[in-house]
This record gives C-alpha cells, structure tokens and sequence, in this order.
C-alpha cells in the first residue's frame, strides 16, 4: 500500500472519544495516514466504519497499552505496515481514571494502575516507537495531558489520582525534550470534553476540542516542545 507523500500517525486509545475523533478529523484529508491502536479491533466497529468514507489512510491494530508484550508485538506489526517510512506523529491519547476521589480516600491500587496506563504507558510506548519517530519527517511526539495536572489552576482535592499522573506525564514530557531536543515532544491538554470520562457537564463537544487539537498539533513551534499545551495554542504554566 502506498503511503509516499503522507504523514504518518499512530493514535493509541482509537475506540471511542478523543481518539476516534481525532482519526475520523485527520482521515478527511488524503495527506495523512492513521494507524489506530485500540484493545479489540472486532469491537471498534466506529474506527472500522471510517475506512468507507477516508479520504486518507486508515489501518487499525490491536494494543493494549498495559501489555509490554502487546506493545512490543504492535512495534513490529507498525515497522511493517509503514515500510521505509517513520513515524511522524506519535500521539499517546490512551487513559484512564478512578472518577472523583481524593488523595485521603483514593484506592491505592486503583491508582497505581492509573499510573501505569497514564504514565508508565506512554512512556515505554515513546521508548520503543523511538527508532520510527527519529526516521520521520516532523518528529513529533503528542502527550495527552490535562491542566488538572498543572499546579496553577489549583482545582482543589478531587480527581486527585487521574491529577496526580498527568503531573507525572507533564514531567515525563519535559524529560522527554530535555534528553532529545531535536524532536518535538508535547503535553496537550484537549480542554474539557463531552466524552465517557468528562461527562456530560463538559463545556467542550468532541468536535470542538479535537478540531482545536489537530490544529495545534500540525502548527506546532520548536519553542513549544517540552511544554504543556492548550487548545489556544498557549503554554499552561506548570
């Protein structure tokens, strides 16, 4: 299949939110080229039913982003679909959280899997999708984040687990560009979304948030690597 002249994006957590409307946004133009990561691609009948209506690219491959086997399996199945192409745009979109609790009542346990999904996750994915990012045109690496994470905005005791990682993947990120300074590595934060984890209150519809999300990706500047983004394009402060 012949890929020359597209860019290149692996998207993880593609099932459903944030990440099926950002492969459904950038599969309207014929330049880019999606590979969707999801645990099942039987039951990602949204992300399948894509390819009828694609203007680019789409490929779909299994991930479950706690499996370090699986993740070292899609490596592999990725390195072949793309050939002698990398990887432009690595975008690590896949969590989860525990809902509203707080650091005195969260469970323990819970958390700590909200780490590794969160956290550990994307971390080892970056490690090892690397080679493929390096081999790439734009060299970028996207972050998912949130301002829940960032000190600043001071939104008091609950979310505290989901919080508390997205604090470590804004770390992570700034680690990240201060090791390889000739990638361009974010942390975006997508807003407040109408998704299954942002709930109906949200102020954001997925639209929205995604099509802001797709620009600041593709207009991105060297001096915003390393930093946390938002949907306007700014830098959140830590």
């Amino acid at each position: 299949m012949a890929i020359t002249h597209q860019y290149t994006w692996l998207i993880t957590g593609c099932s459903r939110g944030i990440g099926l409307e950002l492969a459904k946004q950038l599969l309207e133009s014929p330049s880019n080229f999606i590979i969707g990561t999801v645990r099942d691609p039987a039951k990602a009948t949204a992300l399948q039913a894509l390819k009828q209506t694609a203007r680019g690219t789409l490929e779909v491959i299994q991930l479950d982003v706690d499996d370090t086997n699986g993740i070292e399996r899609s490596v592999e199945e990725v390195t072949a679909i793309l050939g002698d192409r990398g990887l432009d745009y690595l975008v690590n979109n896949a969590a989860i959280n525990q809902k509203i609790d707080t650091a005195f009542t969260m469970n323990i346990d819970g958390w700590a899997q909200v780490f590794k999904t969160n956290v550990a996750a994307p971390a080892l994915i970056a490690q090892l999708y690397l080679p493929l990012v390096e081999k790439s045109e734009k060299k970028t690496i996207v972050n998912v984040s949130s301002s829940l994470g960032a000190f600043g905005y001071g939104y008091g005791e609950t979310w505290a687990s989901y919080a508390i990682t997205k604090t470590a993947l804004n770390m992570l990120t700034y680690k990240q560009k201060a090791e390889r300074p000739d990638l361009m590595v974010i942390c975006l934060c997508p807003g407040w979304v109408k998704t299954d984890m942002g709930g109906d209150d949200a102020p954001l519809t997925l639209t929205e948030s995604v099509t802001a999300v797709a620009k600041v990706i593709t207009s991105l500047k060297p001096e915003d690597s390393g930093r946390l983004v938002n949907l306007r394009h700014e830098i959140v402060p830590w």
